[in-house]
């Protein structure tokens, strides 16, 4: 399998090297090159401690912020080489996970010398990748480094597991180049048991323990700083994805009424043609890179989301309203905040449902259910409070995955 799919990465490199180059131009800041083929300028350190932890963009690294830290506590003799693949999760990592790693670096691309070049410069005891960020190049030659290979706070989705099963005989060579697959939930484990993972473990979603961490937060400054008016609802809407799911809220944001609206989309590429669709809306937008107020703000700044819904009186969250799996519920769950999304979650399909089922959440398929959501929120104070209760009680039962998963990687790094 080795050779084949190496092969294949040189015979298809015409198709995959123009579009990452591609992507990558799209962004503001460029990756660095030198170090997405494995050219690392770090020291070399032989003794076997530095546990190489992979995180890919902004969601990974801000989830694996609390594993982080406590890796650090329990091996605090060891460096912690991060990870990242996108130029957004680089500058998260830098901005808001100081201090919990020694090094980061950008994810070499999955060819086998640069991977070599990589783990040869690193040289880890452990190596740990979050949720599905699998490449067989690179568990290919951590085995070669001997390093021990763990995927934590693992998952699959509902619509990656058919696709996977179809390689199944891929993923089946891949595993045995990892040591331990651990995983979110039992749905998890099973799916990856199927796809050849020996014995997968379940610790749980480390997101509860990162959305608590961000709680701390002075909302009366904070909508201040916002330009907040009292008495004027405030809607909080994180995470759309593309000109359908925006247009499908902004109709239902039109039909709610007087409403404060702070606007986040999952892709801040978005935000020049979503602040031309909201002014020809609503006559004005304003940019909170900027330091605009105004009652649309569109939060075009990394890092402040998971904050800002403290300031929310119901929060909708996109990625589910078109079939695109949903995003993370998790963070305005923490704030006590009742949350509203699409029918199409099944990416976050354990949080969603569990949301739902004590009462926290509801799932509107239009706008116009939507709205009539919206509507019904912020008109029943009993209701906003027991949401907001029922989501608070959901997140305080879920603590604790996190820990877990730094015991393990400690324990690995301890066998050394």
């Amino acid at each position: 399998m080795y050779w084949l799919y190496n092969i294949l990465i040189v015979l298809l490199s015409p198709f995959w090297l123009p579009w990452m180059w591609f992507r990558a131009r799209k962004r503001g800041e460029q990756p660095n090159w030198k170090e997405r083929q494995g050219m690392y300028d770090l020291p070399v350190r032989k003794d076997g401690k530095r546990v190489w932890f992979h995180a890919v963009s902004v969601g990974e690294v801000v989830a694996a912020m609390p594993i982080l830290r406590d890796v650090r506590a329990l091996l605090p003799d060891h460096e912690i080489v991060l990870s990242v693949t996108t130029s957004s999760g680089h500058q998260t990592a830098r901005e808001k996970a100081e201090g919990l790693f020694d090094h980061l670096v950008y994810f070499p691309i999955d060819v086998a010398r640069f991977q070599l070049a990589a783990l040869q410069r690193v040289r880890p005891s452990v190596v740990a990748i979050m949720e599905t960020e699998l490449w067989f190049n690179f568990v290919w030659a951590a085995r070669i480094f001997d390093a021990r290979v763990l995927l934590v706070n693992g998952r699959i989705s509902d619509r990656a597991f058919p696709r996977s099963r179809r390689i199944a005989f891929f993923y089946k060579a891949l595993f045995a180049y990892v040591d331990r697959c651990l995983m979110q939930s039992a749905v998890d484990a099973e799916r990856i048991k199927i796809l050849g993972a020996p014995s997968p473990e379940v610790f749980g979603n480390c997101k509860f323990d990162q959305a608590v961490e961000g709680l701390d937060v002075d909302a009366a400054s904070l909508r201040s700083s916002y330009g907040l008016k009292d008495g004027v609802p405030v809607l909080v809407v994180g995470s759309t994805r593309g000109p359908d799911e925006e247009k499908l809220v902004l109709d239902a944001i039109q039909a709610v009424g007087p409403l404060q609206v702070i606007h986040a989309p999952r892709h801040l590429e978005r935000i020049p043609e979503l602040a031309e669709t909201v002014r020809a809306r609503f006559g004005n937008v304003a940019l909170r890179s900027k330091g605009e107020t105004g009652s649309y703000i569109l939060l075009d700044t990394y890092g402040e989301l998971a904050k800002v819904y403290a300031l929310a009186d119901v929060v909708v969250i996109g990625g589910g309203f078109e079939n695109l799996g949903g995003q993370n519920i998790i963070q305005p769950l923490a704030h006590g905040k009742p949350v509203l999304y699409g029918p199409h979650m099944q990416n976050f399909r354990e949080s969603s449902e569990a949301a739902l089922r004590v009462g926290a959440s509801r799932v509107c398929a239009s706008s116009s259910e939507l709205a009539e959501a919206i509507k019904e929120v912020l008109a029943d104070e009993g209701k906003q409070l027991a949401m907001g209760e029922a989501a608070r009680k959901l997140i305080r039962e879920s603590l604790g995955a996190s820990r877990r998963y730094a015991e393990a990687i400690a324990a690995e790094a301890n066998r050394k």
